[in-house]
């Protein structure tokens, strides 16, 4: 297979898991406590990734720096997945995927204010339509399952994700993706482990549908363990804009398998806020999208 085709393949993959893991979380939680759902799904993804790490001769570091990129990394796992399986009892699954279409505004004011990188002025008002798009499907989606409770839990959920970035990049330890991803589950695991006896009592006694153990096996080996390759080899191989570009597909995507497939209403209201929302985050774009068009240009002009 061409390079080109293969990328665009793995590509394709890539947002098709993203915009489908959020439905997978609901469906996951119907049958199970939510919080038992997210141990269970990071129980089962551990052997998975370490039993790979065996098959592809992969070097997993034990030192100070890696187990602090470990720890770093874990907070885009356990640390934003657990916001995000709480707030599955106040967000449809295509309102989950919308807000963590904001995760490079979270990316882009964090490293504002913490990291002290530059913003330009478009992008400061990309944030602005972006924010006002929410405050919009805030106040005109209340009766179809969105709620101010759910958004402010994403909120969280997608900082924890945007910091986990910032920190893995700031140690910057010698770990390959894969270790790096397997060491951020095994982080993940230990401190749900450490969750489960305050939910013991809620431990399934019975077996759940066959749905909601599909959607666990879904959220284990697709958006956990193939996603993760996709992203990373495409971190290689393509521009960040394009990469980045992820986050404005994923949530349309999403709004409408949740529609389709989990009969999620779609308010006129929401359908404009969600419209602001893409807005706003295409203009936060727009300067790194224009750079990269003209780059292009220039290396294929003869």
């Amino acid at each position: 297979m061409p390079e080109k085709s293969k990328l665009m393949l793995i590509y394709a993959l890539l947002v098709i898991i993203w915009a489908t893991t959020p439905l997978a979380i609901v469906w996951s939680v119907e049958d199970i406590y939510l919080m038992w759902a997210l141990v269970i799904r990071l129980g089962l993804a551990l052997p998975i990734a370490a039993l790979l790490l065996i098959v592809l001769k992969v070097k997993f570091p034990l030192n100070s720096i890696a187990l602090h990129s470990y720890f770093a990394g874990s907070f885009s796992l356990i640390g934003s997945q657990f916001f995000t399986y709480v707030a599955t009892d106040y967000l449809s699954s295509g309102m989950i995927a919308l807000m963590f279409g904001l995760a490079p505004i979270m990316a882009g004011l964090i490293g504002k204010f913490i990291f002290q990188q530059d913003l330009h002025k478009l992008q400061w008002l990309g944030m602005i339509v972006a924010i006002t798009g929410l405050v919009v499907i805030s106040f005109t989606g209340s009766s179809q399952h969105i709620h101010p409770i759910g958004i402010g839990l994403m909120l969280l959920s997608v900082f924890s994700y945007a910091m986990s970035i910032f920190w893995v990049k700031k140690i910057n330890a010698d770990v390959a993706p894969m270790a790096q991803a397997t060491g951020s589950i095994l982080v993940s695991t230990f401190v749900a482990c450490l969750i489960v006896p305050f939910i013991w009592k809620y431990l399934p006694t019975e077996l759940p549908s066959m749905k909601s153990l599909l959607a666990i096996l879904y959220s284990v080996v697709m958006a956990s363990l193939v996603a993760m390759f996709c992203y990373f080899y495409l971190v290689k191989k393509i521009q960040p804009t394009t990469l980045s570009l992820t986050n404005v597909m994923t949530p349309v995507l999403a709004l409408g398998i949740g529609a389709a497939f989990n009969h999620e209403k779609l308010t006129l209201g929401m359908i404009l806020g969600a419209m602001i929302l893409l807005l706003g985050l295409f203009m936060y774009f727009y300067r790194d999208i224009e750079a990269n068009r003209k780059f292009k240009q220039k290396v294929l002009k003869p």
